[in-house]
């Protein structure tokens, strides 16, 4: 039978987040904003569901006096993101 894929990673914008933030130690706002194409108040908003979910951490700071906003994936939203990927192979293998 077909396993049920998570929700909250089925949304392009957040699988999109998270396939970037898989392979990477932590990326910048404006880095995950250009490589998915995105607009920062979409973003904005895809990013928090996620931090919401435990998926990923962001941390906010500054760079001389411009406000960097850092996301980094937790364990939570690794184990998320891989079991999201092993089902959705079932889909395809079926």
């Amino acid at each position: 039978m077909f396993k049920d894929l998570d929700p909250l990673l089925h949304s392009q914008l957040r699988l999109a987040v998270m396939s970037l933030l898989i392979s990477v130690e932590s990326a910048e706002f404006t880095f995950l904003k250009e490589k998915t194409n995105s607009t920062a108040g979409n973003l904005s908003v895809q990013l928090d569901k996620l931090s919401e979910a435990g998926y990923i951490k962001i941390q906010k700071s500054f760079r001389g006096k411009k406000p960097l906003t850092t996301c980094k994936i937790t364990p939570t939203g690794i184990k998320a993101f891989e079991e999201y990927v092993n089902n959705l192979k079932q889909y395809i293998h079926k």
